[in-house]
């Protein structure tokens, strides 16, 4: 049984398992002070289960090229975007540049576009970041399983893959083409990539898609399913809140602040051991009330356009028309005319907390926890490892 049969009983409302229950307790309205219990109780349990750690990463963009149309998403396919697929050797740069800055844990996203990002150009990127990044994640479009396989041996560890909305026809009325019009083919992703051998899976839900608790609620009862069924691998969640982008969605389902440390805190309070990735796209001074209180990854002094760090990728931006390169001092066709006029990639949303890693790391340490630059390397599975009596 995949979780796409566990989502639809659950739909239909049959009975929840008892953490499930539990889960959507937590979730129900709170008062200001026991919204503070709440907070509390996951400061102590992340405390015991993580210790006074943060672990630190960095997204590379290495492409947003893409076939797909959501409404919400900067590089959906037909935003009038300048867009860019770096080389191999412009990813390298990229990743030496964040190395330099501290990062051994990097994720590489991309569009989903089969004509750029394909014929092994992961499998290459993988391949020439793996001696120096002991940490790499994925966070591209679905595959199969032996695509999956591939990545694995090509270094990578990880798979970060979010159902944007587990409601079926708030997702069908977002994605309008593309590949990832197929609700179940991406929601069971995560199970195929298990098979693929990923150590560590991420999964999470985009707010402002659907009423909040809607899709908190179906995000705690997939990871509770994955938990079920893929045993060995360790898994985070996120809920990224939509930020400004391309194409200016408007989304209809707000989430406040307080809503968000709820939602955060419940999965800390009903699943103690699993991570949790609070990104950018949050500002400062939230990003700052959360640390302590059940994150356990962070991204920082992140960029969402290919070559953001340094610049790779700027001498080949173009426009995509329906599917066609064309030239940026072309004229393209409708609606891409009269709107390109920026000389980089664009990005995939705003950023909102624009602090460099190191004054987040100092930040950290000024609160008393520990940032974590590296917590792996592949020397643990190969049995390389040095002994000290």
């Amino acid at each position: 049984m995949s979780f796409v049969e566990q989502l639809n009983a659950l739909d239909r409302g049959e009975k929840k398992s008892p953490l499930l229950s539990r889960f959507e307790r937590v979730l129900a309205p709170v008062s200001p002070s026991k919204l503070e219990a709440l907070a509390q109780e996951s400061v102590e349990i992340t405390r015991r289960n993580f210790g006074k750690t943060m672990r630190l990463f960095a997204p590379i963009y290495v492409s947003n090229e893409c076939v797909n149309n959501c409404s919400y998403c900067g590089f959906s396919r037909d935003n009038p975007i300048l867009r860019t697929t770096l080389t191999v050797n412009q990813v390298v740069t990229e990743a030496r540049h964040l190395a330099d800055r501290g990062f051994r844990n990097l994720l590489l996203v991309a569009g989903e576009h089969p004509k750029f990002v394909s014929d092994g150009y992961l499998e290459e990127c993988l391949e020439a970041l793996r001696k120096t990044v002991p940490t790499i994640a994925i966070e591209v479009g679905p595959m199969e399983t032996p695509e999956y396989i591939r990545m694995v041996d090509a270094g990578c560890e990880g798979l970060v893959v979010y159902q944007e909305t587990y409601h079926r026809e708030a997702y069908a009325d977002y994605h309008t083409a593309g590949p990832k019009k197929d609700f179940d083919w991406r929601i069971n992703c995560p199970e195929r990539g298990y098979d693929g051998g990923f150590r560590r899976i991420g999964v999470g839900a985009l707010m402002g898609l659907a009423d909040w608790r809607y899709d908190v609620l179906r995000l705690a009862a997939h990871l509770e399913y994955l938990y079920q069924t893929c045993w060995k691998a360790t898994f985070t969640i996120s809920l990224p809140r939509l930020r400004p982008a391309a194409g200016e969605f408007d989304p209809e389902f707000a989430m406040s602040d307080a809503e968000f440390v709820q939602a955060l805190c419940a999965f800390r309070v009903c699943f103690p051991q699993v991570g949790i990735v609070l990104s950018t796209r949050e500002p400062q001074e939230l990003r700052n009330a959360l640390f302590p209180l059940g994150v356990t990854s962070i991204s920082a002094g992140s960029h969402t356009e290919p070559g953001g760090y340094t610049g790779e990728g700027a001498d080949d931006v173009h426009l995509t028309v329906r599917g066609r390169r064309v030239e940026i001092d072309e004229s393209p066709a409708t609606p891409c005319s009269g709107k390109a006029t920026v000389t980089s990639a664009a990005g995939q949303f705003d950023i909102a907390d624009e602090r460099s890693p190191e004054e987040i790391a100092a930040h950290l340490r000024s609160i008393g926890l520990d940032p974590v630059w590296k917590d792996w390397d592949a020397a643990i599975l190969s049995g390389n490892v040095v002994s000290v009596s």
